[in-house]
C-alpha cells in the first residue's frame, strides 16, 4: 500500500486543472514597452478615434482570410492555443485588423510575438496591456473613456492603429523607427531588431506568392511602403 500523500506533494488531478486555469486568467508581465503620451492635433486625434470605434465586423467566410488562417493556425497552435477554434478566430481578427490598417498581418503577428508572446492579460511593468501591449491612456484619448484593453478585438484594433499612425504620421514609412516608438524605445535597435527577426523567422509566409510578405503592399492611401523583414 501506498503512503498516504503529504501536504507537500502533488495536488489531485482536479486541483492541477484548476490551478492552471487560475494561473493562466492572472494578468502576467508584458515583454514590451510602452508607448509615449503625445499631444495630437485635432484631425490626428479624429481620424484615429474614427479607426477605432468602427464596428464593422470580420467576415471569416472570406476565401482569402479563410486560406490565410489556414495556413498560419499550425504556427500557433500548441505553443499559444491549445483549441483550434480559438486559434482561427483570433487570427481572423488580426488580418482583419492588420489589414484594416493598412498593415501586413505577419509583422502583427511579430509585434504580439515580441511584445506579449500571445497572453491576452499580459501587463507590463509600465501598465501596457494585452496582446499587443497598448497603454491604457489611448481608450480615453480616442475613445473617449476608459476602457479595457483585454478583450482581443479591442486590442488588436488599438494595436494596430497606433502602429500605423507612427509608421505612418510619424515616422513617415521608416518602419523600424516606428517599431521602436510603438515600443516606446526610440532611438535603440533592440526591440526593432527583435520584432523583424521574429517576422522573418517565424510570421513571414514565404512560401505562398498570395500572401507572402513579400508582396504584401498596402493598398491604403498615404502608405507607400512595402512591408517585408528586412535582409528577406
Amino acid at each position: 500500500m501506498r503512503p498516504a500523500m503529504s501536504g507537500r506533494g502533488l495536488l489531485p488531478g482536479a486541483a492541477r486543472s484548476a490551478l492552471f486555469l487560475l494561473v493562466l486568467a492572472l494578468p502576467r508581465e508584458g515583454w514590451g514597452g510602452a508607448q509615449q503620451y503625445e499631444v495630437l492635433s485635432a484631425s490626428v486625434r479624429t481620424a484615429l478615434a474614427q479607426a477605432v470605434n468602427d464596428r464593422s465586423s470580420v467576415d471569416m467566410k472570406d476565401l482569402d482570410t479563410r486560406a490565410w488562417v489556414r495556413a498560419m493556425t499550425p504556427r500557433v497552435m500548441g505553443r499559444y492555443f491549445a483549441d483550434e477554434d480559438s486559434a482561427r478566430e483570433f487570427l481572423g481578427l488580426v488580418r482583419y485588423e492588420s489589414m484594416r490598417a493598412g498593415l501586413d498581418p505577419h509583422l502583427v503577428l511579430a509585434v504580439i510575438d515580441v511584445e506579449s508572446q500571445f497572453r491576452k492579460y499580459a501587463v507590463s511593468r509600465s501598465g501596457a496591456r494585452g496582446f499587443m501591449q497598448v497603454m491604457p491612456f489611448w481608450t480615453k484619448e480616442l475613445g473617449g473613456a476608459e476602457q479595457s484593453l483585454f478583450p482581443e478585438r479591442v486590442n488588436l484594433r488599438y494595436g494596430c492603429t497606433i502602429l500605423r499612425y507612427y509608421l505612418v504620421e510619424r515616422e513617415h514609412g521608416n518602419l523600424t523607427n516606428a517599431l521602436a516608438r510603438y515600443n516606446g524605445s526610440l532611438g535603440q535597435p533592440d526591440y526593432p531588431n527583435r520584432v523583424l527577426k521574429a517576422w522573418k523567422a517565424r510570421w513571414a509566409l514565404e512560401a505562398d506568392p498570395v500572401f507572402s510578405s513579400r508582396n504584401f503592399k498596402s493598398t491604403r492611401p498615404g502608405l507607400s511602403y512595402t512591408s517585408r523583414p528586412e535582409g528577406s
